[in-house]
């Protein structure tokens, strides 16, 4: 296992530990052909246990950003079934067929994008693919969406190494039973992490005093450089061309060059949108040609060392990171080392591996291991990570990929496919590094791979760059020894951000220098900002002697099929389903008339759990938060006045943006829409719309109440039960208010198989700016926020929770029907509908302003969240809850850490901050906000976890009461059962 994996330290709120892989090409730098061959062998093994019927009937399913090589590597493997890979990149006209969340990546959602839709739609099993298995929660979340929409009876997940605890394996076990599928597990070692209780608080202290003794200076500009944007220009097929570095002075400085790999028209340059046998058996044809012309490139390339001044040896901090050049301003040489070509180590020992072990030599090829003895030993793939041993120089034409012939031999004993080609000059390199681009794995590995068949006494390695923030600390017992630190050059959807390379640069010791590196990125991240001062080409090019760019084309399909619905198949249902919406008095305290949920009645089942468990779970990646209630919030007196004051003086401004809504509505989408709320917070303002379109117009339209959760997606038991009693082109969807457009976007994703749904949302307020359907854009107090099911019928949040819920099951909720006496859902919509009369002039005249008002989404909110969440460093979108609604909402529902307030905001946020007074948070007033407040949840949260203010975190039901009530409130929480643990 050691030989396997190495262990880090990263800045993550919900997992402070990286198990580092030797064999994945991610971190650490790597034998290119050991890095293939660990996933061509599990691919084997999967094909034995499947049987090559079957096998040409499945599909291969890898994990972005970092299992995207090794999930195309199993797919070689297997040989016979496509492979597609999850990604965080939306293309631009190119259907979300679904997604999938996993709660403790540093960035949660994933996408899938294939070429052809109906590609997840096959009846064959489904192979997933991850570097490791922590605790099974990705892929669950994977099958649980997946399932959903596109049922079948065999799922086989593939890892390198399981890390399960029992109680995670239980928990898949359960989840396949329950799911009447068969669920398999191919892994080549097993094992287990022992992790102390407070981790988190422990890893993020070290963390923090690690970086503060040596800090991160993302982004900061190398010692050379060219004009800020200047790109290099192309050169003739086969030709490499010399180009400025970024920020030098044309005609001076050290050079990159760029070579053209002669990469195939149209074929795709991973598996983002799906990547076929026949696709493979072009890519195969064409490596020998692509691994000469870069051999070429790399004995043409100018040595960096020579065209800049000697400096002394460049400090090593102990963090081990090097973004920063010297304090003076003086270009160090590459790596701190003044010869360009030193000599080998003394002694011709093979150095250790990042994790201080040395592992024995790389096996030959063995027989696939039996099909019921998943695990195999770790020294089937496993190889040193710095041994050039391990990996002897093949001077025979490389074995193809299982089921694509082989390459004819060269005349005279030729490398691969050299038959018409030269032999490449041998470059005067001793260590080349062929470096990837975050998602662009199988691409650079297969190069690097062909590249090491090419050249003779070279030692060629292969890593790729990631977005994930991991701490350097140059030791050699510990895995990540040195970090290079560079903006992100892909112009990412998420935004701009820092991205890493991890043990490129040599740190402390010179026999882990490159001489050569070869960057390889696709054409989308070929920006200005690569070869910008402080871009990845100038971190790199003071670590090496020589930098070459390869640029490998951006697959996109150039005819994309016409939007359809995917078929799906209907799969036994675990539990009955409910075929009819559910009314009161039977299920909430609305009239039956005002709205029908589609969900089931889960009042039976005990979902509560105290919120700082929850808040434990969740972060923790042990629990996704629609397996859970939170114990709902009993407001005291004072916040029940709060909260009928802020009605009063809101009501009318409520109903006037309930008017401009609805009147958009009946004006641009349907003139008899069906309005379908998304529960629960959309509920009381679909209502609403309800009574303002018969109030205005006679219309008694019918208005359903759905569940969407984030990284599951919408219920599609609901959208199916839509589309048989309604036209799907009349469905509206209604939600309260934006915050940071995430569910806008989960929305948009869910739909996408489902054309005939339009997936804009109507709701009353948009701060967040990323609709064009809506009342308002002013971030106010809507005072159904301030409350949970006492103003949305007395109805919980929804729930989806594999054991509840079968793949043609509603989602699920509570009837509270014991806090019948404090509801208040009628008293709020009778006291805004109450004034519709009053402001029906104001509004038409809204309706009409806003129809002649460009309202095309901004998305300012999202980036105003991405602002604050990198400030307050916090690193997660997901614990940064701007507007007043949300903010509220944190404070009622979760662990708040602070929250921050425009500076001068008035009444609107009393309710607020009597909320954070009562729960010892710190309220922190700010300037320039883009919101009215915004709340954070706590980063790093246990339950011994403390506010930003350094007071103990306690919990609503507890806090601002009688110690009396306070009592009574920690008893009631102690009888209750965490459900989803």
């Amino acid at each position: 296992m050691r030989e396997l994996l190495g262990l880090a330290l990263r800045r993550n709120p919900k997992r402070a530990h990286l198990l580092v892989s030797n064999v994945l090409g991610k971190h650490v730098p790597q034998r290119p052909a050991i890095v293939h061959d660990a996933g061509v062998r599990l691919g084997r093994r999967v094909r034995e246990l499947l049987g090559d019927e079957a096998a040409a009937g499945a599909v291969v399913l890898g994990y972005a950003e970092t299992a995207t090589g090794l999930g195309h590597s199993v797919a070689d493997g297997l040989a016979l079934a496509p492979y597609l890979h999850s990604t965080r990149r939306p293309v631009p006209g190119v259907a979300t067929v679904g997604g999938f969340e996993e709660e403790h990546s540093h960035a949660t959602s994933h996408l899938l994008l294939p070429e052809d839709p109906g590609l997840l739609a096959s009846t064959g099993p489904l192979v997933l693919v991850d570097d490791e298995f922590s605790t099974g929660r990705t892929v669950l979340n994977t099958i649980a969406a997946l399932h959903r929409r596109f049922p079948r009876d065999h799922y086989v997940v593939v890892a390198l190494v399981d890390m399960r605890s029992p109680e995670d394996r239980a928990r898949l076990d359960a989840f396949a039973a329950d799911l009447g599928a068969r669920v398999d597990l191919v892994a080549a070692a097993a094992g287990a992490v022992h992790l102390p209780d407070d981790v988190l608080e422990r890893g993020a202290k070290l963390v923090a005093a690690h970086e503060e003794a040596a800090p991160d200076h993302e982004a900061a500009p190398a010692p050379t450089a060219s004009p800020a944007g200047a790109a290099p220009t192309a050169s003739p097929a086969g030709a490499a061309s010399t180009v400025p570095s970024a920020g030098a002075a044309p005609g001076a400085g050290p050079a990159v060059v760029r070579v053209d790999l002669g990469w195939p028209e149209a074929l795709p340059d991973g598996g983002r949108h799906g990547f076929t046998p026949a696709h493979r058996v072009r890519l195969e044809a064409a490596l020998p040609t692509m691994a000469t012309r870069l051999a070429n490139a790399l004995a043409e390339a100018p040595n960096l060392a020579n065209a800049l001044p000697k400096a002394p040896d460049e400090p090593t901090s102990p963090a081990g990171d090097h973004s920063t050049p010297p304090a003076d301003g003086t270009p160090a040489a590459p790596g701190g080392y003044a010869a360009p070509d030193h000599p080998a180590p003394s002694g011709g020992g093979a150095p250790a591996s990042p994790g201080g072990h040395t592992a024995p030599d790389a096996p030959a090829d063995d027989p696939a291991a039996p099909a019921d003895d998943p695990a195999v030993p770790a020294d089937d793939i496993a190889a040193p990570a710095d041994n050039p041993a391990a990996a002897p120089r093949r001077t025979a034409p490389a074995p193809a990929a299982p089921g694509v012939p082989a390459a004819p031999p060269a005349p005279g004993g030729g490398g691969a496919g050299a038959t018409d080609r030269p032999r490449p000059p041998r470059p005067s390199s001793r260590r080349v590094l062929v470096l990837g681009f975050e998602e662009l794995m199988y691409a650079p590995l297969r190069i690097a791979k062909a590249l090491d068949d090419v050249l003779d006494g070279v030692e060629v390695r292969y890593s790729t760059t990631t977005r994930s923030p991991v701490l350097a600390v140059d030791d050699p017992g510990y895995a990540i020894r040195t970090r290079l630190t560079f903006p992100a050059h892909d112009e990412p959807a998420d935004g701009p951000g820092p991205r890493y390379a991890y043990n490129v640069a040599p740190g402390a010791d010179p026999d882990r220098r490159f001489d050569a590196v070869v960057a390889v990125v696709d054409s989308t991240a070929d920006t200005p900002a690569l070869h910008a001062p402080g871009g990845l080409l100038a971190a790199l090019s003071t670590h090496t002697d020589r930098l070459v760019l390869a640029v490998v084309p951006s697959y996109r399909p150039q005819n994309p099929p016409t939007p359809r619905t995917v078929p799906e198949r209907q799969a036994p249902p675990m539990h009955q389903p409910s075929y009819e919406p559910l009314r009161g008095p039977d299920f909430s305290s609305y009239a039956p008339e005002e709205v029908g949920w589609l969900l089931q009645d889960f009042s039976h089942v005990t979902l509560e759990a105290p919120t700082e468990e929850r808040e434990e779970a969740i972060q923790s990646g042990g629990a996704h938060y629609a397996e859970s209630l939170p114990v709902e919030y009993q407001p005291n007196e004072r916040y029940q006045d709060l909260f009928r004051a802020a009605l009063d003086a809101s009501a009318a401004r409520i109903a006037r943006a309930v008017g401009a809504v609805t009147e958009t509505v009946l004006a641009e989408r349907s003139p008899r829409p069906v309005l379908v709320s998304l529960a629960r917070a959309g509920t009381p303002v679909g209502v609403l719309m309800r009574r303002w379109a018969h109030h205005a117009h006679g219309l008694d339209l019918p208005h359903y109440a759905v569940s969407i959760v984030r990284g599951r997606g919408i219920d599609t038991a609901a959208l199916r039960w839509l589309a048989d009693h309604h036209d799907p082109s009349d469905v509206v969807f209604v939600d309260g208010w934006t915050g940071k457009g995430a569910i806008t976007r989960e929305l948009s994703d869910a739909l996408a198989p489902y054309p005939d749904f339009d997936p804009r949302i109507a709701v009353l307020a948009d701060p967040g700016r990323c609709v064009d359907t809506y009342g308002t854009r002013d971030d106010f107090l809507v005072p159904s926020a301030c409350l949970n099911s006492t103003v949305s019928g007395l109805i919980s949040r929804t729930v989806l929770r594999a054991d509840l819920v079968g793949p043609n099951d509603f989602h699920g909720a509570k009837y509270y029907r014991e806090l019948a006496g404090s509801d208040v859902s009628g008293y709020f919509l009778d006291t805004v509908s109450g004034r519709f009369a009053e402001v029906a002039e104001a509004a038409m005249a809204d309706a009409r302003q806003l129809a002649a008002t460009d309202r095309s989404p901004t998305w300012e909110g999202w980036a105003a969240v991405e602002r604050i969440s990198q400030e307050y460093g916090i690193h997660d979108v997901n614990l940064v809850k701007p507007g007043v609604g949300e903010t509220t909402r944190v404070l009622l529902r979760r662990v708040p850490w602070k929250i921050l307030v425009q500076r001068g905001a008035g009444a609107d946020l009393d309710h607020v901050r009597l909320l954070a007074e009562q729960r010892g948070v710190p309220v922190e007033e700010i300037d320039g906000l883009p919101y009215t407040c915004v709340g954070l949840i706590h980063p790093r949260y246990t339950r011994g976890a403390t506010g930003a203010d350094g007071k103990a975190v306690t919990t609503a039901g507890t806090a601002g009461t009688t110690d009396e009530a306070n009592t009574a409130g920690i008893a009631n929480r102690d009888e209750r059962t965490v459900a989803a643990r």
